[in-house]
Order: C-alpha cells, then sequence, then structure tokens
C-alpha cells in the first residue's frame, strides 16, 4: 500500500482571549523586542479579528499576523499597519505567510465601514539586516519606500525599512483563483 503525501492544511484563525497566550508564546520566540500586555489588549480588539490572525499548519500554531487601522490622509480611507508577522522557520518554504498574508488583504479589499471607510494601503517596518522579510514582502506586493534611520530605539541595526503596499478593488478579485 503506497501512502500519498498529504497537501498541508494551512489557515488562520482571528486572536482571541482563549489563543492570546499561544500568540505570546510564538512572538517571544520570532522576535528581538517583547511585546507588552496594552499590544495583547490591542490585538483583540473585535474590529480586528480579521487583521490579527494565529497561523495554523495542520492545526499547529506557527505563526501570527497583527496588524491595527489607522486613519488615512483622504476622508473614507484607512491604512492597515503590519505590527508583527511571523512565521516558525521549518514552516517558511510552505507558503504560510503568503497564504496569511493575502487572507489579511483579501479582508482588507472587502471592508468599508462608516468608521475607517475604505482600506486603500498596508504598510510595515523591516528591520535593515532582515533581507529575507524584505524580499517575502516583496514577492507579496510590497514596495520599497526608504530607509529610516534610528527607527528602532532598543534593538541593532537600528535603521528600517518602509515598505508598503496598495490594497484595491482586485485584491478580493484575486482570492477567488
Amino acid at each position: 500500500m503506497t501512502v500519498l503525501p498529504q497537501t498541508p492544511r494551512i489557515n488562520s484563525s482571528p486572536v482571541t482571549y482563549n489563543n492570546v497566550g499561544t500568540v505570546r508564546k510564538l512572538n517571544t520566540v520570532l522576535f528581538p523586542v517583547r511585546y507588552s500586555d496594552p499590544f495583547y489588549k490591542t490585538i483583540l480588539s473585535p474590529e480586528l479579528e480579521d487583521y490579527c490572525r494565529l497561523i495554523y499548519f495542520n492545526d499547529i500554531p506557527v505563526g501570527t499576523a497583527c496588524c491595527r487601522l489607522e486613519m488615512g490622509n483622504a476622508t473614507g480611507e484607512s491604512k492597515l499597519y503590519m505590527m508583527t508577522m511571523g512565521v516558525l522557520a521549518p514552516y517558511r518554504n510552505w507558503k504560510v505567510g503568503s497564504l496569511a498574508l493575502k487572507e489579511i488583504i483579501t479582508a482588507a479589499a472587502s471592508t468599508l465601514t462608516k468608521d475607517t471607510g475604505r482600506i486603500t494601503l498596508m504598510y510595515l517596518h523591516v528591520q535593515i539586516s532582515n533581507t529575507d522579510a524584505r524580499r517575502f514582502y516583496e514577492r507579496n506586493g510590497f514596495k520599497l519606500v526608504r530607509e529610516i534611520e534610528g527607527y528602532y530605539k532598543k534593538i541593532e541595526p537600528r535603521n528600517a525599512w518602509l515598505l508598503e503596499r496598495e490594497i484595491t478593488s482586485a485584491d478580493v478579485e484575486s482570492s477567488a483563483d
């Protein structure tokens, strides 16, 4: 009897009070900084459930992605700031991060509320030593805006790249692919 390899199940769920402890543990492993209690309180906000995700690979929690909504410059427009996104190293070549990011972008492209309007931009900072992360985001449609000197206060190197990506109605349509 031949056993065929199964396609891995990659999915995510909102960060909740029941799984925020797992998010804390993953963040401790994934990131060089410690996130405070107010950070975890923020990511539990109901309006962020589409943008703060615990990522699973075959039902095993392997990553997190946490964004916050910000009002844009134009009336009726908002931005999504990627506060954190990380996937445990053994799972990085399985498209785990790309699928989770696509899920968040699709949700953002589908969102239109009277409070935040339409989300038109997603942006983030990447430490300049993290070229793998920069390549990941560029593969997923982000563009380098500029390098910011002294962005990080407690870690070296202190400089960061600012990357951004427009969010359009095409992002909803491409999710059907």
